[in-house]
């Protein structure tokens, strides 16, 4: 692993995820926040960064621009960029999105470049739009130095993907201890896939979209118990104790966040045997609680046609069955006060078909409706 990051320039394992970060009034990113949490990602000797064009509506990569490649020098950072189903549906699309994202995010080429959010249904998509051929075509041009995938399915299908494209170079896995052994995610299995084709992994969602950093009383008292950092770092550190594991990327949306991400990853520990023991601990008590497996991707938003807050909602009825402290009622009330309430859903389908999770959102939007909007 360490001749695959060294080749990649990679110089730290933790990578900076730029789907979460800090925003203004408008909805915009926060360039001067972004820049500092950049600046200090970077003192510390960690340098890889990963966007796409659908995170923040199109600004993470201009951001990418704006505060990472107009104030460092191309050679100093890894840049991962993807190719998402939404932004194409031919093949003579993918060329001209493509410079457009180079030019959004201020560079000549990336470092990385993955077909995104790949199951077997997108999958097919790509191949009939010769996504993967372009892909390989514009690395041959010396615009992008690795090709790569984002991966959400079955062990079943990334064994299939990877056998028909033995040019990618680095597969990236929702990868946590709450969907290691999980029936629909199948980390461990897709991790098992990518060890016997040789290929290394990013991690996405180590803590599951905030799930296992915010966890409830009982499980945070197991955390407690240990007495060696947060519950984020313990999710993190389990993540990056494979030894297959080149990346773990964490969505980080504040400066508070990256110091304590990149202080325990400076001098990483994997996770002795007290350690691994509290997780299935934990594992046990969320799954007794029967948590919606939400990790707040955002990619049924959107496609959502008229805007409902499906993450949000899906937090509020996470929060009910919690018992936590904040009240899930009015948090309801407060991200569905401009609209986008459960009630509000079509049930078109739109989210579910590109939800990674599997999830059956119109049924939980009715369900939300009904337990929140009630007088």
């Amino acid at each position: 692993m360490t001749d695959f990051l060294t080749a990649c320039g990679i110089k730290n394992r933790l990578g900076f995820g730029c789907m979460r970060l800090p925003v203004l009034a408008d909805k915009t990113v926060d360039d001067a926040r972004f820049s500092q949490m950049i600046d200090y990602f970077m003192a510390r000797g960690c340098n890889y960064f990963d966007t796409a064009p659908i995170y923040h509506g199109g600004d993470s990569e201009a951001a990418i621009g704006r505060c990472l490649a107009a104030r460092y020098s191309r050679d100093a950072f890894v840049l991962t960029d993807k190719l998402s189903t939404s932004c194409f549906e031919t093949e003579a699309e993918i060329r001209p999105l493509f410079e457009k994202q180079l030019a959004r995010c201020g560079v000549s080429y990336f470092d990385f470049y993955f077909m995104h959010a790949q199951d077997r249904s997108l999958f097919e998509k790509y191949k009939a739009c010769r996504a993967y051929e372009t892909a390989l075509e514009l690395k041959k041009e010396g615009k992008i130095k690795h090709l790569g995938i984002s991966f959400h399915d079955k062990a079943a299908v990334l064994a299939e993907i990877l056998a028909a494209y033995p040019e990618i170079e680095l597969v990236q896995l929702q990868f946590n201890y709450l969907d290691f052994e999980d029936p629909i995610v199948e980390s461990r299995l897709c991790l098992e896939i990518c060890e016997k084709f040789g290929k290394p992994v990013a991690v996405m969602g180590p803590v599951k979209g905030g799930r296992l950093a915010d966890l409830p009383e009982d499980a945070k008292r197991v955390v407690e118990a240990l007495d060696s950092g947060s519950p984020s770092s313990l999710a993190i550190r389990f993540a990056a104790s494979f030894p297959s594991v080149a990346v773990v990327l964490s969505g980080m949306g504040s400066l508070d966040m990256v110091r304590e991400n990149v202080d325990f990853m400076l001098e990483f520990k994997p996770l002795d045997r007290r350690e691994r023991e509290a997780v299935d601990t934990i594992v046990a008590l969320l799954r007794g609680k029967e948590f919606i497996p939400c990790t707040t991707c955002n990619y049924c938003t959107v496609e959502c046609p008229v805007g409902v807050k499906i993450p949000d909602i899906i937090a509020c009825l996470n929060a009910a069955k919690a018992s936590i402290a904040w009240n899930a009622r009015h948090a309801y009330g407060l991200y569905t006060e401009a609209g986008g309430k459960g009630s509000d859903c079509l049930a078109c389908g739109a989210c579910e078909a590109v939800c990674p999770q599997h999830l059956a959102i119109s049924d939980l939007m009715a369900k939300a409706a009904a337990e929140f909007e009630k007088k």
